[in-house]
């Protein structure tokens, strides 16, 4: 596997829900992200959005997000802007639960520099995705982030 997705198999998993029900399927997701071809990769990545980011957060979307930062520094992975644009929805979005919330912004948040590098990307797709969430962590304030 290399170093991405590296620790991916000590996340339990089965005891993290996502939109639909238990994450044990979220593994293979990201690796079909990692190292599917242009349909696989993005179909996997379509997937993911609907379980972890469009509607809400949950726990096993704060466990996936260093993951997805793995994956969008990575240049094989066909569909980086797609993975850029997942970490956004995820920063944007809330959760039922306060404190899953605060981590999956959190988490988000931590990849500030790499954002930074990927807006020098040579990809004209990855540098417009990852200038878009450059400004979303600029400007990012939400209940849960503000400080006590």
């Amino acid at each position: 596997m290399g170093t991405v997705l590296k620790g991916m198999n000590r996340v339990p998993w089965h005891e993290l829900t996502h939109a639909y029900g238990s994450a044990q399927r979220v593994p293979g997701l990201l690796s079909r992200v990692a190292w599917g071809d242009v349909r696989t990769s993005t179909d996997a990545l379509g997937d993911l959005g609907l379980w972890l980011g469009e509607l809400a957060v949950f726990d096993a979307t704060v466990a996936a997000v260093p993951f997805l930062w793995d994956l969008a520094v990575a240049p094989a992975v066909t569909c980086r802007p797609g993975v850029i644009e997942l970490l956004q929805a995820i920063l944007e979005h809330g959760a039922a639960q306060h404190e899953v919330q605060y981590a999956a912004h959190r988490a988000v948040l931590s990849g500030e520099r790499t954002v930074t590098l990927l807006t020098g990307d040579e990809d004209p797709a990855v540098r417009a995705a990852a200038s878009e969430l450059a400004a979303a962590i600029d400007g990012h304030v939400c209940d849960s982030c503000r400080p006590a």
